[in-house]
């Protein structure tokens, strides 16, 4: 089934030209110009990922993010002129899996929408679920699906990653760098801040307090390392 992608850019030239690119590589697109029509496609619309204009002449894109991403797990690749590294960390705040600024590259933007979409639908069929702690942690990679203390966890395809990495390897201490590569995309100055931002937000959905992480651990100095111990068959709920 093919992918569908919501176009949300206020200048008609740029939406036209994006959306050509994205279904010449095979995706399904919807657009608009509107905050607020974007709103009601994502409610309406099987939405697979959204492409946001911060700069919306009627509802900020910044609320737009704000109401996809309190709908649960659609990825967010914001396409904008604002290109500071303090606005690029703001997008993340926001929940942002991507970041674009312009002017871009439509072949660019088009490879990292699908990049995206991959890491959201990713599956790895040869692996069973992994319960860690005694079932504290279940991480179903086939699924891509995670179940903390017995509640189930949406995660975006960034955050998904992180994890995915960290618990694959418990134990093991990640740079910044190495995380990064694994998330793609965000290799500029102010890097790190990147991941301590999608860390911070990891976080505050699986941790039971995420002032005192012991899923993901700070190690200072260096990166970061899951804390939990993957539980032997014999030793699973």
């Amino acid at each position: 089934m093919r992918a569908t992608v919501l176009v949300v850019e206020d200048e008609r030239r740029i939406r036209d030209l994006v959306r050509r690119y994205l279904e010449r590589s095979g995706l399904t697109v919807l657009s608009t110009g509107s905050g607020a029509e974007a709103l009601t496609l994502v409610a309406r619309a099987d939405v697979d990922l959204v492409v946001l204009d911060l700069g919306l002449p009627d509802v900020p894109g910044e609320e737009v993010a704000q109401a996809v991403r309190a709908r649960g797990d659609v990825p967010i690749v914001m396409l904008t002129a604002r290109s500071a590294t303090e606005d690029r960390i703001r997008g993340l705040e926001l929940g942002a899996d991507d970041y674009v600024t312009k002017p871009f590259s439509p072949r660019e933007l088009t490879l990292r929408v699908h990049a995206v979409l991959r890491r959201m639908s990713g599956r790895e069929p040869d692996r069973d679920a992994t319960s860690y702690d005694g079932g504290a942690l279940v991480v179903d990679r086939a699924a891509h699906a995670v179940t903390v203390r017995g509640r189930a966890v949406s995660l975006t395809p960034t955050e998904w990653a992180l994890l995915d990495a960290l618990t694959g390897a418990p134990g093991r201490v990640f740079s910044r760098y190495e995380l990064v590569n694994r998330i793609r995309g965000y290799e500029f100055e102010g890097y790190e801040r990147i991941v301590d931002t999608h860390v911070k937000n990891l976080r505050s959905k699986i941790e039971a307090d995420p002032r005192h992480p012991r899923i993901v651990e700070t190690v200072l100095g260096v990166g970061y390392r899951a804390g939990v111990t993957e539980d032997r068959e014999g030793s699973r709920p």
